[in-house]
């Protein structure tokens, strides 16, 4: 197989992947559940200190803190920051809707496949300070030694959640070539 068709099988199962979750009314209901929950966890992990006291004082802060950690990831880090979350939420959205489609066509033997998200989902975060789930472990500090504060740690992630839905590609179908139809 040359490059370009294999570039041009990938960007194929890329799109079968994204796809997926708008063929179903579940699917489609799981992606837009699973992404508002990733964006608000993600928006919540800007600034943990802030989000735990305002939230432990009462969840009638919900709707406050998230719009004013979001404007603040806006005039942190601009429309880049902010497109990086929501990019982050959308894909993570689409990849776990494909994992559970997985799991439950395939079974537990499609774990494996599932350790494709997991570093993308701990690396991502906000834009502004860039530790997101990490933050919450403990290693918001070994983020800030990165360079660039860890933007490629990031971006990596981005490029990670993309890997595994192109090399996962529709979640019914089988995305892995065999010997007779090579």
């Amino acid at each position: 197989m040359t490059m370009r068709a294999a570039g041009r099988t990938y960007l194929t199962n890329l799109r079968a992947a994204v796809s997926y979750p708008f063929e179903t009314w579940w699917g489609t209901i799981g992606f837009v559940f699973i992404t508002v929950a990733t964006y608000v966890l993600l928006i919540l992990s800007t600034m943990p200190e802030f989000s735990l006291q305002m939230l432990g004082d009462g969840l009638h802060w919900f709707e406050y803190v998230v719009v004013s950690l979001t404007e603040t990831v806006y005039r942190t880090d601009g429309w880049a920051g902010l497109g990086i979350v929501v990019l982050y939420a959308l894909l993570s959205g689409i990849a776990v809707v494909n994992a559970v489609t997985q799991l439950r066509l395939v079974g537990v033997s499609s774990l494996a496949d599932l350790s494709g998200i997991v570093p993308g989902l701990l690396a991502s975060g906000c834009a502004s300070c860039g530790a997101g789930l990490l933050g919450f472990l403990g290693f918001a500090g070994g983020l800030a030694a990165l360079p660039y504060d860890g933007a490629a740690l990031r971006v990596g992630g981005l490029l990670l959640l993309l890997f595994f839905l192109g090399r996962a590609g529709h979640p019914e179908r089988c995305a892995i070539a065999t010997e007779g139809t090579k």
